[in-house]
């Protein structure tokens, strides 16, 4: 349940570039891989990070490493969430405190960067623990009488994503289009899938492409705006 905060922008202080500092874009890092050596996901958000910063030159990176544990919903949990705020007790403050954590991380975050390995079809059960901590009613989606809406517009989203056989976007893929929805319901509804996807068919191929894509994402794009 750890996280690592970095910030490039000190050394635009220390060149004295005050604009720099106040463009910085900030990024959150969701790494959701067992792995913590040898994960694709995980070394491809890192490029891609890299490329992000290129482009902007100065970035505040908070890693979010959610593949070592994030808490499961339990009882407690439910009770303090749906207790209204003004009747909390300390217990339940207590309860909430890390998933209060995880969405001031979201919220603050211009661009999120999000390492996703496809377990058996899916994501891992990490990621979606953090999704069940962060999609919260009046924090980052409200109900209206029109449904439910997300509060957090104007964000992008990057899917890292590595499979070891699934196609990205077939029918046997049921990791991208839940996160797309996730994401949607509270509000993030412009998403780039970097695929790595069949690595064990032929890895060196796989990140080619990935690569190829994430120069076209930040960089071609950039120059194209």
């Amino acid at each position: 349940m750890s996280t690592v905060k970095l910030q490039s922008m000190q050394r635009a202080r220390a060149h004295g570039d005050t604009q720099m500092t106040e463009n910085t874009l900030q990024i959150l890092e969701l790494s959701s891989s067992g792995r913590q050596e040898g994960s694709i996901t995980r070394q491809l958000s890192t490029e891609l990070i890299a490329a992000l910063e290129d482009r902007h030159g100065a970035v505040d990176i908070t890693r979010r490493n959610v593949g070592a544990g994030v808490p499961f919903v339990n009882e407690a949990w439910i009770e303090a969430n749906f207790t209204p705020d003004e009747e909390r007790t300390a217990k339940h403050r207590e309860t909430l405190a890390y998933s209060n954590e995880l969405v001031d991380e979201l919220k603050n975050a211009d661009t999120l960067v999000i390492g996703v390995p496809v377990y058996n079809f899916s994501i891992a059960a990490t990621l979606k623990a953090w999704i069940d901590m962060t999609a919260r009613a009046r924090l980052t989606f409200q109900y209206t009488e029109n449904g439910p809406v997300g509060l957090l517009e104007g964000k992008k989203a990057y899917l890292v994503v590595a499979t070891g056989g699934v196609p990205v976007g077939s029918p046997m893929d049921f990791a991208t289009p839940y996160l797309r929805h996730a994401l949607s319901f509270i509000g993030i509804t412009d998403v780039e899938i970097v695929a790595a996807d069949g690595v064990n068919n032929n890895a060196a191929e796989s990140l080619d492409r990935a690569r190829a894509h994430i120069a076209e994402a930040v960089h071609l794009s950039a120059a194209a705006a």
